[in-house]
């Protein structure tokens, strides 16, 4: 699995340092099941994914779901465990967060967000 940065397009605001590229059906299937928590700095981008689940997970997440162009059409903050998280209309990425990144980072629906 790749790794990048993502970060704030207009503000240069690190997002998250290392982030997992998941682009595979496995990849996106596996996530963060049976990983420990994100860690400061890390995350996950589930690429063509619009929804994400937390079951069997034991931690809650943040997420923000994007559209193919990397603008956060949808945030979901501390996503509990068991839950279920839709991105909506325009969503085509989604990507997690350790839970109260979105809120340090400033991060919220019209963000334009941007990895390499």
């Amino acid at each position: 699995m790749d790794t990048v940065r993502v970060v704030q397009s207009s503000s240069g605001v690190r997002v998250a340092d290392r982030t997992r590229v998941a682009g595979t059906w496995w990849h996106r299937l596996r996530g963060l099941l049976g990983r420990p928590p994100l860690g400061s700095g890390e995350g996950m981008l589930l690429l063509e994914c619009d929804s994400v689940h937390t079951i069997g997970m034991g931690y809650p997440i943040d997420v923000a779901f994007l559209d193919r162009e990397g603008h956060v059409v949808r945030t979901v903050a501390r996503l509990d465990p068991w839950r279920v998280g839709l991105g909506g209309r325009g969503a085509t990425h989604a990507l997690e967060l350790p839970a109260g990144r979105l809120a340090e980072t400033g991060v919220r629906a019209g963000t334009h967000l941007h990895w390499s």
